[in-house]
């Protein structure tokens, strides 16, 4: 027998939500930072003489320590090792350093030169460090929130409290993809939404600080119920018990193909707008922003019908159809108008609001508590190699078959949109797979996550 620990701290109802409150709102912060340069695109192509192979080489600097360093795996047994509260402040002080060093890279205080490495100009270089750097934190982050959300709301509202922090952090983007490029043009600086995302985290790890005291009262409130053995600790011989779980390698593949149909889209939706569907350049940021603006509703409500309904693997089936029918529809030539592409863009928040909501609190049901650190980093870490690799692919295809010849600036996005249509064909592939090995083994992905 395990050992079977009561929290008495997360029975209280006002504990865990504020909780959740306090993590999610430093995660918010982060996912500013993540993507506030995705509308940014053009005016670094304009003001900075970027080309879209660079962007997507900075772009992909995201998962670049993670993904060769293997820093996020390491983050993972750190956590498992070392508990929520020594590597949340650890991922959050990544965060704020890799902000600081992106911001100087493309601020005026910069020194531009013909300098290059490796082909690449040294601000391009320069800024894909700090955005390594932050990516490094923040993805240590994302696994260290999930665990944290676990150890309160096991037994409890699990799926909603994911949605909800999914749901939170999507503010983050949704004002980044809104406010960026209005704000860049207004201070006459592209740096200038960086260093307000800089400070905006150096918030949220206040605010995590906060969280830690919380976690150090839930940990003095424990009760280990007598008659039960204890359980051991993580071992790093439960990594191989990780990835020999057929179930956990199909829901981290599916985890890469669906967010490498999203979040790298997302790094050029705002171009998309302008030169395809006609947007207004201080506009075109608005139509991708209602993408995670419509998963701040929807994420929860999905959660919550998890949590009494199940049918998890069917939500993540659902999702990735709708995924490849957006990026069709995006790669078809036919339409191209702000209201139409508005509307696909609210079919792909849909969908994007789907799939995390049944996929994260499924993880908890493959994977046994003590493992579910390392097990969220190497999800990660394959989805990092998409969050990496994708748009270093997108920027190249862009500038090779995208761009129309001519003095003036016009785009061709059949061929890119195909590729994210691609992730979504395989996405649908393995939710398929996952739904036959979830019968197979019975973990319940099906089953309501409430116990009654």
């Amino acid at each position: 027998m395990t050992e079977i620990i009561k929290r008495k701290l997360s029975e209280s109802k006002a504990a865990r939500w504020t909780a959740l409150l306090i993590v999610s709102f430093t995660m918010m912060c982060g996912y500013f930072i993540t993507d506030v340069i995705s509308p940014l695109e053009d005016l670094l192509m304009r003001n900075h003489d970027w080309t879209s192979t660079e962007y997507g080489f900075f772009s992909g600097a995201y998962g670049w320590f993670n993904v060769i360093f293997f820093m996020l795996i390491l983050g993972g047994i750190i956590l498992d090792k070392m508990g929520v509260r020594f590597t949340g402040l650890m991922a959050c002080c990544l965060m704020v350093t890799g902000a600081l060093i992106k911001a100087y890279a493309i601020s005026g205080f910069f020194p531009v030169g013909g300098d290059t490495i490796a082909g690449y100009k040294l601000q391009v270089v320069v800024a894909g460090l700090g955005f390594a750097t932050f990516g490094m934190g923040v993805e240590i982050a994302g696994i260290t929130v999930s665990k944290i959300i676990v150890k309160w709301f096991t037994g409890h509202e699990l799926a909603l409290a994911m949605g909800l922090q999914v749901a939170l952090a999507r503010i983050g983007t949704a004002c980044a993809l809104f406010f960026s490029l209005p704000l860049a043009n207004y201070f006459h600086s592209v740096s200038t939404p960086v260093w307000l995302g800089a400070l905006m985290l150096c918030i949220g790890t206040i605010s995590f600080l906060v969280y830690r005291v919380m976690d150090k009262k839930l940990d003095a409130s424990e009760e280990i119920i007598p008659g039960s053995e204890p359980e051991e600790g993580f071992k790093l011989s439960d990594i191989k018990m990780i990835v020999t779980n057929k179930g956990f390698w199909l829901i981290a593949i599916l985890c890469v193909l669906f967010y490498s149909g999203v979040f790298p889209f997302l790094k050029f939706a705002t171009k998309l707008m302008i030169y395809k569907y006609g947007v207004a350049e201080n506009l075109a940021g608005t139509i991708p922003g209602l993408l995670p603006f419509g998963t701040i509703l929807l994420t929860p409500l999905f959660g919550s019908l998890y949590d009494r309904i199940g049918k998890g693997a069917t939500l993540m089936l659902i999702g990735s159809i709708m995924l490849t029918v957006v990026h069709i529809l995006f790669a078809l030539p036919l339409l191209n108008e702000w209201w139409f592409a508005t509307s696909v863009m609210i079919v792909l928040g849909i969908a994007f609001s789907l799939v995390p909501s049944a996929m994260w609190p499924s993880v908890a049901k493959i994977i046994p508590q003590k493992q579910l650190g390392t097990a969220f980093s190497l999800i990660f870490y394959v989805q990092n190699w998409g969050l990496m690799g994708v748009p270093m692919l997108i920027g190249w295809i862009i500038d090779r078959y995208a761009r129309l010849p001519g003095e003036t600036l016009a785009y061709d996005y059949t061929i890119p949109m195909s590729v994210f249509a691609l992730f979504g064909v395989l996405a649908i592939l393995f939710s398929f797979l996952l739904r036959a090995e979830d019968k197979k083994k019975s973990y319940g992905l099906e089953r309501p996550n409430i116990r009654k």
